[in-house]
């Protein structure tokens, strides 16, 4: 291209001072002639190599985005082609074996069933464990009144013997039935400590609630989403078109049917 550059400059030069003779051909203009092309290669020279920098070394490089599934498996259907095609956005470029993942999901429904029966099983327990540890409370409330009264009565018959005012036979059957309501109340507060105790494991197993929903249950179901997220994963489709105008992918890189 500098030889091209020269010959034509050359032409011009002979033209304009040489052919036409429109300016002198002088030292002076001689120099400047001189000059002109020396200055103009050394420009022109620098700006190719910033503009257009060439080498030796040349490298091609091929501009591919792999595809890759988010689950793994194996790959039972391939439907698009390998190599450069154009393919469109929702194009399904590979699908991987969905069955493991269709009976995990099938796996959790049954299992979040049966953890939402059990959870309905442990309500309807703690409003029985809740009733129980009431009739326990109403039970002793009426066991220590009675026993309060029953000591009043030994008291009082004590004091009237004391005085030979009163019955020995009242005093003894007073202290009797002091003794028998002594066993209630004992009977009483080991039927509260039962039901206060089976209160709270009722309580235990129903542990913490996530939003309202049993702990247990709230476990499964985000397990039970997760499951079927990776069931839609199965089948691997293109994000973007591709084309020959530069945008996109030049192609794909996906795995093969084995």
């Amino acid at each position: 291209m500098e030889a091209l550059l020269l010959a034509i400059y050359s032409f011009f030069v002979w033209l304009i001072f040489i052919k036409f003779k429109w300016l002198p051909w002088n030292t002076r203009t001689q120099v400047i002639v001189a000059i002109i092309p020396i200055v103009g290669m050394a420009v022109l020279i620098l700006l190719l190599n910033i503009f257009a920098p060439s080498s030796a070394d040349v490298r091609v490089f091929k501009y591919t985005i792999p595809i890759v599934s988010q689950v793994k498996g194996r790959v039972i259907e391939v439907p698009v082609e390998e190599g450069n095609r154009l393919v469109k956005k929702g194009d399904v470029l590979f699908k991987i074996d969905p069955e493991p993942y269709r009976l995990a999901v099938s796996q959790l429904e049954a299992q979040l069933a049966s953890a939402g029966a059990s959870q309905k099983e442990l309500q309807e327990s703690q409003k029985g464990a809740r009733s129980a540890v009431e009739q326990a409370n109403a039970r002793m409330r009426e066991v220590d009144a009675r026993l309060a009264l029953a000591r009043k009565r030994v008291a009082q018959n004590r004091e009237l013997v004391g005085t030979g005012a009163g019955n020995k036979f009242d005093l003894e059957q007073a202290e009797t039935n002091l003794l028998e309501l002594e066993g209630q109340a004992a009977a009483a507060r080991a039927s509260q400590a039962q039901a206060v105790a089976g209160e709270q494991q009722v309580k235990q197993k129903l542990g913490a609630n996530v939003k309202g929903e049993f702990a247990q249950v709230a476990q499964v179901r985000a397990q039970l989403e997760n499951a079927r997220w990776e069931l839609e994963q199965t089948t691997t489709a293109t994000p973007w078109s591709t084309c020959s105008c530069g945008r996109g992918p030049s192609w794909l890189e996906f795995p093969s049917t084995p």
